[in-house]
C-alpha cells in the first residue's frame, strides 16, 4: 500500500494543491479509530504511517503510574522498567500492537479519507473563487426551475435563483443566458452555495459600469440607486471633471448606452440625474422628469418641500406615486410634493428659496426624459 499510496498524495499535491503532510495527519487519525471499531479496543493508540519505507503500524500508549487503575490506558512503573530501565512515572510506554489483518481495513480507510478531503478542498477551491465574487455580475446560463427557484450554471457551480430575487414578469427558460448578481455565497454540508439576484441594485451599478466606459475608469461615479426591478429605477451620478458630462456618459448617443441596459432588463426604465451635494438641487434633479419651482428644506426632520407647476403634478408624483417614493429613496430626504396653486393657498410659495432654484434650472435643463409617460 505504501508505494501506491505515496504516488497517489504526490499527485493529488500537485493537481488539487492538497499538503501530502495534511492527508497523510488525516489518514492517521482516521485509522485510530478503524482500529478501535474494528478490534474493539478503547485504549490510546497511535499510527504511524511511514510512505517511503511503506510501512504502517499501531502502537498503544500507555502512562506510567505507581498503581493502575486502568490496564489499557495505564501501566505500573515496574512493568514499563522492565520494558526499558530508563522510564519514570509520568512518561508514556509505546508497544507495537498492530494486528496481522489490519492492512486492508487501512487501505479502505486511507481510500476514504482521500477521497472525502479531495471532495472537501474542491469545495473549499470553489468557495474561495466565488466568495472574492461576492457583489460582482456573473453571466450564466438557465438550467433547470422548479417551484420556487431558477437555477443557473456560472462555471463550476449552480447558481440559485430565488423567486423574491426574480424579476417580476420576466420569464426564464432552459439554455437562458441571463446576468446576475452574486449576493451571498456560503458553506453548506452539500458544498458551497452562491445566491444570486437580477433585482439587486448592485446589478443595476454593474450594468452600468461594464456599459460605460467613464465609470469603470472612475471619471463618473454612481452615488446612488434606487430600484423597483422590472418596473423603473433611478441613479445618481457624479464627476469630479468638468468637461465630462455625467448624466450624458450614462446615457450615451441617441440614448444607447441605457438603453441596452433597458434590454438587458427586458425594458425596465432608467432614470439618470445628477447628484450635488445641496439637497436642494439633488431632490429637484431626483424628481426628473418633473420641473421643479422650489425646494424648501428642514433639516431636522430630513424632510423637504417640493413646489411643482399645476399641470406637472401628475409627472412628479408619478403612477402610484412611483416617481416621489424613488426620488426620496434616491436622496435619503422625505418629500413633500405640492402643486404651485396650493403652495400659494397655504402661503409657503414663493418663499426664500425659490429664486435660488429657477436660477439654478433656468440655465440648462439637467433631466432626461426617455419614456413620457410617468403621469398617474
Amino acid at each position: 500500500m505504501g508505494s501506491e499510496l505515496l504516488d497517489a498524495l504526490v499527485a493529488l499535491e500537485t493537481e488539487k494543491g492538497i499538503s501530502r503532510e495534511v492527508l497523510i495527519e488525516a489518514i492517521e487519525a482516521a485509522l485510530v479509530t478503524a482500529y478501535k471499531r474494528n478490534f474493539n479496543q478503547a485504549q490510546n493508540v497511535r499510527v504511524d504511517l511511514n510512505l517511503d519505507k511503506g510501512t504502517m503500524l499501531v502502537f498503544s500508549r500507555k502512562d506510567v503510574v505507581d498503581e493502575v487503575t486502568d490496564d489499557r490506558l495505564e501501566i505500573s512503573l515496574e512493568d514499563a522498567q522492565m520494558i526499558n530501565p530508563v522510564f519514570e512515572i509520568g512518561d508514556i510506554v509505546e508497544q507495537e500492537v498492530t494486528p496481522s489483518n489490519f492492512g486492508r481495513i487501512a487501505a479502505q480507510t486511507a481510500k476514504q479519507v482521500v477521497t472525502q478531503r479531495v471532495r472537501e478542498a474542491e469545495r473549499g477551491k470553489i468557495y474561495e473563487e466565488y466568495v472574492e465574487r461576492e457583489d460582482d455580475i456573473v453571466n450564466g446560463v438557465v438550467e433547470r426551475l422548479d417551484a420556487r427557484n431558477i437555477y443557473v450554471g456560472i462555471g463550476k457551480i449552480e447558481a440559485v435563483l430565488p423567486v423574491n430575487e426574480q424579476i417580476p414578469g420576466e420569464a426564464y427558460n432552459p439554455h437562458d443566458r441571463i446576468n446576475v448578481y452574486i449576493t451571498k455565497v456560503e458553506r453548506t454540508t452539500r458544498g458551497p452555495q452562491v445566491v444570486v439576484s437580477r433585482t439587486h441594485p448592485g446589478l443595476l451599478r454593474r450594468l452600468f459600469e461594464k456599459e460605460v466606459p467613464e465609470i469603470f475608469e472612475g471619471l463618473v461615479e454612481i452615488k446612488s440607486i434606487a430600484r423597483e426591478a422590472g418596473d423603473r429605477s433611478k441613479i445618481s451620478v457624479y464627476t469630479e471633471t468638468e468637461e465630462i458630462d455625467p448624466v450624458g456618459s450614462c446615457v450615451g448617443t441617441k440614448g444607447g448606452r441605457v438603453q441596452t441596459i433597458v434590454n438587458e432588463l427586458n425594458g425596465e426604465k432608467i432614470d439618470i440625474v445628477e447628484w450635488s451635494e445641496d439637497p436642494i438641487v439633488f431632490v429637484a434633479n431626483a424628481l426628473s422628469p418633473s420641473k421643479v419651482l422650489d425646494v424648501q428644506v428642514n433639516e431636522e426632520e430630513k424632510s423637504t418641500t417640493v413646489v411643482v407647476p399645476d399641470y406637472q403634478l401628475s409627472l412628479a408624483i408619478g403612477k402610484r406615486g412611483q416617481n416621489a417614493r424613488l426620488a426620496a429613496k434616491l436622496t435619503g430626504w422625505k418629500i413633500d410634493i405640492k402643486s404651485e396653486t396650493d403652495a400659494r393657498e397655504l402661503g409657503i410659495y414663493p418663499s426664500e428659496t425659490s429664486a435660488y432654484v429657477q436660477e439654478q434650472f433656468a440655465q440648462e435643463d439637467v433631466t432626461v426624459d426617455l419614456y413620457q409617460d410617468d403621469e398617474e
